[in-house]
């Protein structure tokens, strides 16, 4: 009797471009030092981000807010998605007190989706900007939102309170929004950021990321959609499997193709074009404020 070995099928290896080195630095240094001393959390460290060396070398900083579990479950995110836990009310102090601490001079604030609880978290996003304004006068933001369901009133709590820029992600083309972004839609999306901008927003930003599955016009498409509702920045990066629940990588995008969304993006009249296998929401966010 014969028996077979059957050879466990190799994963397809990271690119080189996908290749980053570990962050150094005095700043970044420091402030590793500043969060690990006094447990501040920020999604560069629990997202292990590549590109936190550099952006908190130059005093840039993401942070989350209403929890770490998310009432969604897109087929993308590494974000524990289930019940989440009660609200904080003291969340908002402590944000700020770690942008003061961590001297941010331009902050990201973002958030799980909390479709659990009627104003869907605006409340505290609200105040978080606000105690960030107290304490430190001189930070900038970008406040990347969820969709709040489209709820207008919900929205008007982020733009009463005006951050210099306000993001929210497509994260894919229309055809795989629905398997990629489960109870999100593609429309509603840009609903959202077309209110944003006719209520006065100067700087609005979204962000979609490539290797889904995605063929090159369904990107244009996108990019010609987003700017249709007078969208000032895009971000393109690279798709990157959080775990072997989550949906595979189709296919590794080159650095030529993402050069070439970013032309294609400037011509299309984008004030800002961040596009690159390592680009993430938040990367070079302080440049976006030009």
């Amino acid at each position: 009797m014969i028996t077979e070995t059957l050879a466990t099928p190799k994963r397809t290896p990271k690119p080189k471009w996908l290749r980053v080195k570990l962050p150094t630095g005095k700043k970044y240094t420091e402030l590793r030092g500043l969060v690990d001393k006094y447990d501040l959390h920020t999604i560069c460290t629990s997202g292990s981000c590549p590109n936190m060396g550099e952006c908190w070398s130059e005093g840039t900083a993401t942070f989350m807010i209403l929890g770490n579990v998310c009432t969604r479950s897109c087929g993308f995110c590494g974000v524990k998605t289930g019940r989440p836990d009660t609200i904080d009310w003291d969340e908002p102090e402590k944000v700020a007190r770690s942008i003061k601490l961590m001297k941010i001079k331009h902050a990201v604030i973002t958030s799980v989706d909390r479709d659990d609880i009627k104003d869907m978290g605006s409340i505290v996003w609200a105040e978080t900007v606000k105690a960030i304004r107290r304490m430190n006068p001189d930070t900038t933001l970008e406040t990347l939102i969820p969709d709040f369901q489209g709820n207008e009133r919900n929205i008007d709590r982020i733009i009463a309170v005006k951050p210099e820029v306000v993001s929210h992600n497509m994260e894919t083309v229309k055809r795989l929004s629905r398997e990629v972004r489960i109870q999100a839609k593609y429309e509603r999306s840009l609903q959202v950021l077309k209110y944003l901008k006719d209520q006065g927003i100067a700087r609005t930003k979204s962000g979609i990321m490539l290797g889904l599955g995605e063929q090159e016009d369904e990107v244009i498409q996108t990019l010609k959609d987003l700017r249709s509702v007078n969208l000032d920045i895009v971000t393109i990066g690279q798709y990157l499997q959080p775990s072997k629940k989550h949906l595979p990588v189709k296919q590794f995008i080159t650095p030529d193709q993402f050069k070439k969304y970013e032309t294609i993006g400037l011509e299309l009249g984008f004030r800002h074009v961040e596009s690159g296998a390592l680009v993430r929401s938040s990367y070079k966010a302080q440049k976006h404020l030009t």
